[in-house]
């Protein structure tokens, strides 16, 4: 058991704009070597939660933690950083800054005030960039790439700042298909190789039941389910949340769970003859 075994936690946190509460009473616990899925209908909390455990929006009320049990808050944003890393939506592009630079940037928490030594610098740039797969467009300029690939650089660059924690907001966004699936591999390598705790904001269910060890349900700002992808992606609970019917399969070989949205138009009748 490490000092890092749960190396970021809200515990009851409550989140609001402008007056309005939009997350209420929120607990969520990351995991070394653990990947968990934030889920849930638009504006239910994901994305919010996520940027209060990264410090992007103070907690009304309820604390985030890190592993020693101290606030979040009481760190520098420099030593923050070097612990915890977020990517987030979408990020304003450079222009005319080449994609080995832009990646450049996620080792400036661990460079001094006045851009001191880095020795693990080069090493870490050319490593995210080569589990990213954006190595042979490094002197590109990052504004000529396509979204997908500015995706990537984007992901390369959260992981040249080597944390012991990664927050991903709907990372699969912008990807083809190919793309969604390499990185949601690369997330779960992450977990397996090198024991980060990962918290990621995901839209597909199915992605998520995938990928995750622990689903976090989110619904109108409150925690509705954490558990297995089983126990928390439900037909019941998701018909519920999602306001929709949604059909439930579990693949009794593999175990791997599916889900179907049932729309007017999904079942069709053969036209007679």
């Amino acid at each position: 058991m490490t000092s890092w075994e749960n190396p970021l936690r809200a515990v009851e946190v409550d989140l609001g704009y402008r007056g309005t509460r939009v997350v209420h009473g929120a607990s969520l616990d990351l995991a070394a070597g653990r990947v968990t899925a934030l889920v849930g209908p638009n504006g239910s909390g994901k994305s919010t939660l996520l940027r209060a455990m990264a410090r992007l929006h103070p907690p009304e009320s309820g604390e985030i933690l890190l592993a020693d049990g101290g606030s979040a808050l009481a760190l520098s944003p420099r030593e923050f950083a070097r612990q915890v890393t977020l990517l987030a939506q979408s990020r304003p592009t450079p222009s005319g800054v080449r994609v080995r630079e832009v990646v450049g940037y996620g080792r400036h928490p661990h460079r001094g005030r006045w851009r001191g030594v880095d020795p693990e610098s080069a090493e870490a740039i050319a490593w995210a960039m080569d589990v990213t797969g954006v190595t042979a467009m490094a002197d590109r300029p990052v504004d000529e790439l396509s979204g997908g690939e500015r995706q990537r650089v984007w992901l390369a660059t959260a992981l040249a700042q080597r944390t012991h924690t990664l927050l991903l907001d709907e990372p699969t966004t912008f990807l083809d298909l190919r793309y969604q699936i390499e990185t949601l591999d690369l997330v779960h390598d992450l977990t397996v190789d090198h024991d980060v705790a990962v918290g990621v904001v995901l839209h597909d269910l199915d992605q998520a039941a995938g990928i995750a060890d622990t689903v976090v349900l989110l619904d109108d700002g409150r925690v509705r389910a954490t558990g297995p992808a089983v126990d928390v992606l439900t037909p019941d609970l998701l018909t519920e949340v999602y306001s929709i019917r949604i059909e439930v399969t579990v693949d009794p070989d593999t175990g791997r769970l599916a889900t179907r949205p049932i729309g007017r138009h999904s079942v069709r009748t053969q036209p007679s003859v």
